[in-house]
């Protein structure tokens, strides 16, 4: 099988999210892709908003008998700090004859270099990012000098082109806090969890 890796805060989960992962299964050729929820980022460590067990649900509702779509909650059982390179390591040990793609955005790319034991990281699993229309060119400077010229330019023709998305998980937050709806912007079951839960009203970070 090719198993689509797609890691975030998913704090909440958003109609985005879910035409990226359609996007990537279409474009990459993938039999299934597994959603995973970070514990905590090492590049971004501040509390998630919601419980980990609250994003957990809101995937599992959001994905509700989407076959190719698997909630994987390993990462936030584990506990602690979330690298990804021990995240692939324990797929491929599960799946050793699978190929491993990686997905992540293109917002991303810059900060890859400083990513713990990336080459391992591209060893385990074929890295492919996303690129939604309207964004600025993908800055691959850093990362050419890291890699080397061959590996970018692997990396450029596994690109998963999306259209412009004009929501977010802190645009969420941020209306929910203020009153104001977010009906089509997560999925009505999403959205339901997070009225009955009073989620994210006392937060309006970005």
């Amino acid at each position: 099988m090719r198993i689509g890796v797609f890691g975030g805060s998913f704090d909440p989960v958003h109609l985005g999210h879910l035409w990226i992962a359609e996007s990537a299964i279409e474009t990459l050729g993938l039999d299934q892709l597994r959603w995973i929820p970070t514990a905590t980022s090492p590049l971004k460590q501040d509390r998630q908003a919601a419980a980990d067990e609250t994003r957990v649900a809101m995937l599992r509702l959001a994905l509700g008998g989407a076959d190719q779509h698997i909630v994987d909650d390993r990462e936030i059982r584990r506990g602690d700090v979330s690298y990804t390179v021990d995240t692939l390591a324990e797929l491929k040990a599960e799946f050793p004859d699978d190929d491993l793609v990686l997905i992540v955005g293109s917002d991303l790319v810059p900060t890859l270099p400083k990513w713990r034991r990336l080459q391992d990281i591209l060893s385990l699993a074929q890295l492919s990012v996303f690129h939604r229309g309207g964004e600025p060119p993908i800055d691959f400077g850093g990362l050419e000098q890291a890699l080397g010229a061959s590996v970018v330019g692997r990396l450029k023709d596994s690109l998963v082109e999306v259209p412009r998305i004009e929501v977010s998980s802190s645009e969420i937050r941020q209306r929910v806090a203020r009153g104001k709806s977010i009906r089509f912007r997560v999925p009505h079951a999403v959205e339901m969890l997070i009225k009955t839960e009073s989620l994210y009203r006392r937060s309006a970070e970005a």
